[in-house]
């Protein structure tokens, strides 16, 4: 979710749901200890609970990390040993690390030790030739030994010869099944089910069988599908009964975030599917593909778009019908 999952990405997606943890996107150990740190780590209070997300395969630089981290306020680490980019081969760290448990085994004591707050690891069920069986209980013995508190399995290979990080998401067959039995010999350790779950219906079917799950491309995509996290998932009212109503309440942070010096695309880039099936959510697109590109562009201009779009209990798709009383 590098590029995607931005502060303004979380802030508006937390307007959706209280409940669901949220994710940055990831951040490798040399950004956070050499960058611009107060830009890398800036979010705000409202977008907790709040987990930073670390690339890395240095112990040493990743505790230090996790201890900047946990100072800034974040409410959980999780080390990424996933990410089958090619920026993360050449650094030896993210789904590299698949072929190095023991490393990550160290990484996590390391991480452990420096901070009180969760340290969790995501990762894949294996790399290339790996036997899915084998590796990811070879990786999962060594973080669970490390005191790792939660485990996220994305349930697909990530084949880092051959296929670029886009076909990484799709090629690969998912196997939930082989989480599943993670799942059951592993029963003390949180088990997170993360891969091609495109709805939360979809969410509560896996949740029969591990303790979590963590919906990506879906959430961005089409972020409306978060207004049913609280009422189906922990039985509570949603934030607002509709799509229109939680962008309508993006504005006040629109209206401070450009008085900052931020440009509106920065922060409607992450709204162009908000709305699907909706009476005028083409020409919302539209609209907010257009003027929001204008370096001078105000918070007018979400105002504008939105008003395209139908008003009412109407703005939503049929998904949300359920929720809204």
């Amino acid at each position: 979710m590098m590029e995607w999952t931005d502060q303004h990405c979380r802030f508006f997606h937390r307007l959706l749901t209280r409940r669901a943890l949220l994710y940055t996107e990831m951040l490798t150990t040399g950004a956070v200890l050499h960058g611009d740190r107060d830009r890398l780590l800036r979010y705000d209070a409202a977008e907790h609970p709040l987990a930073l997300q670390l690339g890395g395969a240095d112990p040493a630089a990743l505790a230090a990390c996790a201890r900047i981290g946990a100072d800034c306020g974040f409410n959980e680490i999780n080390l990424n040993v996933g990410c089958p980019s090619d920026r993360v081969q050449d650094g030896r760290f993210g789904a590299c690390l698949m072929a190095e448990p023991a490393l990550v085994g160290e990484c996590v004591t390391a991480m452990k030790a420096a901070v009180t707050i969760p340290v969790t690891v995501k990762c894949r069920i294996g790399i290339d030739e790996q036997d899915p069986e084998q590796a990811l209980e070879d990786l999962t013995c060594a973080v669970e030994q490390a005191g790792a508190d939660a485990l996220i399995v994305h349930a697909r290979k990530a084949w880092l010869k051959g296929l670029s990080p886009k076909e990484n998401r799709e090629i690969p067959p998912l196997d939930y099944d082989r989480v599943y039995r993670l799942k059951a010999a592993h029963r003390h350790l949180p088990i997170v089910l993360n891969g091609g779950i495109a709805s939360i219906e979809r969410a509560l079917s896996h949740l029969t069988h591990v303790d979590g799950v963590m919906m990506g491309r879906a959430a961005y995509q089409e972020p409306w599908r978060l207004l049913t996290v609280d009422p189906l998932v922990f039985g509570e009212r949603a934030p607002f009964a509709s799509a229109k109503e939680a962008a309508e309440a993006l504005i006040p942070h629109i209206a401070r975030e450009l008085a900052r010096g931020t440009r509106l695309h920065a922060i409607t880039r992450h709204l162009h599917g908000l709305f699907r099936a909706v009476p005028g959510a083409r020409a919302f697109r539209r609209e907010l593909a257009g003027a929001a590109g204008n370096p001078t562009a105000s918070a007018d201009v979400l105002m504008t778009a939105l008003a395209l779009v139908a008003g009412g209990v109407f703005d939503k798709p049929r998904e949300l019908a359920h929720i809204a009383a």
